[in-house]
């Protein structure tokens, strides 16, 4: 029957346009294909063009209920509202930690499920709390032309990747939308192989103060740094650093100007770390600047030790399509291969992958404090010395006011 009504279909169109001798000549065909009398095979091609309301197939009942979700959006805050392929790659590791320290409170059952959600899942339930979540910023960069013939030019397709030590820098303003004065500058610096960030706090971008935290964020790193490479601000393009590098024999290199893209690694850390972070508040005091740094010194263990992260390791290209391909996710401190490094800075003796598993979930302090869930107590105290100044423009987004973080 189904190719009957196949073949139907297919000839309905050209019957109903053809003359009198032509249908006579479909009919014979039809029913010498089909075996139908011709009055039937006269009803079956005029019940071919009418269309039928298609009957709306019922949904399937829900697998994971509100519990479940309300569960996922907990470890979706924790982890900095990572995308789904991301917090999949955590939640065996996180949810059993925030279980066993009583920050997350839900029976076997409900773990279970949370444990098996496809990433794909994740992202269509959490896409309305992600629309919250809408960046806004503005560059800060003032061009150093002095030094630039002197410092060769590194695009997004340069350097080995695979040796961690090659570092990308980037300051983050925090003018609050008034750029007049003085106001506090994080300056993050990434390692492209290992995606480990180290941040600290300036109370400007005088050179001063910016060479002084290179320096220190360098000396923080778990291995050695090999080269640095910055954007065209003169904060960066100066004889210090310039000198500094050569003498320490690091690989100096700046991007292309108007290419934020030559900087893509550490832009997407200015986003996920210090936006997501403390927001679009003005930061211009003393006291703001120490809480700040505070706040990074927390922040370095949640996004080394517990963010997993993905690597783009190509792109393959089907006629129009480009596909991308990345690695296995894995945070920093697993791609660094450095044991013992996550809470002392010392060497351990080398574990087995699985013995370093059971160590690192036996030790590991709970994540859920350092990305201050539900109510961060350094979040409730910037925006209270920040309201402090009525003068100030105070425009920031905050992912805790869509109901997400708080």
């Amino acid at each position: 029957m189904s190719e009957r009504r196949a073949v139907t279909k297919a000839i309905a169109t050209r019957y109903v346009r053809s003359s009198r001798t032509a249908k006579k000549a479909i009919l014979d065909e039809l029913c010498a294909v089909t075996g139908w009398h011709r009055d039937h095979a006269r009803k079956a091609l005029r019940r071919a063009l009418v269309l039928r309301p298609a009957r709306a197939r019922a949904p399937r009942p829900p697998l994971y209920g509100e519990e479940v979700i309300e569960a996922l959006r907990f470890c979706w805050a924790v982890q900095g509202t990572s995308c789904g392929r991301l917090l999949a790659a955590a939640l065996p590791d996180l949810v059993p930690r925030l279980r066993r320290f009583q920050e997350l409170e839900i029976d076997d059952a409900t773990e279970a499920l949370l444990l098996k959600i496809a990433p794909a899942t994740i992202d269509r339930r959490l896409k309305q709390d992600r629309t919250k979540l809408e960046p806004r910023g503005r560059s800060h960069t003032k061009p150093g032309t002095v030094l630039k013939d002197s410092i060769p030019m590194r695009t997004w397709a340069e350097w080995d990747d695979a040796v961690p030590g090659f570092v990308e820098i980037d300051p983050v303003g925090h003018e609050g939308g008034n750029s007049r004065g003085e106001f506090c500058f994080p300056l993050d610096i990434t390692d492209i192989a290992t995606g480990w960030t180290e941040t600290r706090s300036v109370k400007n971008k005088a050179q001063k103060w910016v060479f002084a935290a290179i320096k220190d964020v360098t000396a923080a790193f778990p291995f050695p740094i090999v080269g640095i490479d910055s954007d065209n601000g003169s904060e960066f393009i100066n004889w210090e650093l310039l000198a500094w590098c050569e003498q320490e024999k690091l690989t100096f290199t700046r991007s292309r100007s108007g290419n934020k893209n030559d900087g893509a690694h550490v832009e997407q850390k200015n986003w996920h770390i210090v936006r997501q972070t403390v927001g679009y508040h003005r930061y211009d005091t003393a006291s703001e600047l120490e809480l700040l740094n505070r706040i990074w010194a927390l922040q370095r263990l949640l996004t080394n030790h517990f963010l997993p992260q993905q690597k783009l390791i190509g792109k393959v290209r089907t006629g129009a399509k480009m596909s991308k391909k990345y690695d296995r996710p894995a945070t920093p401190f697993q791609r660094s291969g450095i044991q013992g490094h996550r809470l002392t800075g010392r060497e351990s003796p080398a574990k087995t992958p699985k013995q370093a598993t059971q160590s690192r979930r036996a030790t590991a302090p709970d994540p859920s404090p350092l990305r201050g869930t539900p109510d961060p107590d350094h979040r409730q105290t910037l925006r209270d010395t920040a309201a402090s100044d009525p003068g100030k423009i105070k425009r920031f987004h905050d992912p805790s006011q869509a109901g997400i973080l708080t």
